[in-house]
């Protein structure tokens, strides 16, 4: 077996670990999504909110799923740190940067958020 052919080999198996962590069943192609959607979970209200792109690896590779974000926000609205909870890696970057980008509506006190980001 050729060394090209054994990177290959690991890189398939990779990526196939990378599709099985998604959190929901594959329901449409990723090419149909240019962007995840956002699900509301009550909470803080978003004043002005940036919609995730979707990657274009994942787009390729017809990686679909859930990322969910326990987003810190601040008394004054603004998204002071975001963590991942779960979801595709794949996805993750993109969905946490565009939370980060997001305003709340102000508050006494600061707040965790959860943010799902669904890409189908």
């Amino acid at each position: 077996m050729s060394r090209l052919h054994r990177i290959w080999i690991l890189f398939a198996g990779i990526a196939l670990s990378a599709a099985s962590i998604t959190l929901v069943p594959v329901r449409a192609l990723a090419q149909d999504a240019p962007s995840g959607d956002i699900k509301d979970h009550g909470g803080r209200k978003v004043k002005t909110s940036v919609k995730p792109a979707y990657p274009d690896v994942a787009r390729q590779m017809h990686i679909t799923g859930t990322v969910r974000l326990e987003a810190t926000v601040a008394p004054d609205g603004k998204v002071r740190d975001t963590r991942v909870v779960g979801g595709s890696p794949m996805l993750a970057q993109e969905a946490t940067n565009a939370v980060r980008k997001w305003k709340y509506e102000e508050a006494p006190k600061e707040t965790v958020e959860v943010v799902e980001v669904v890409y189908q």
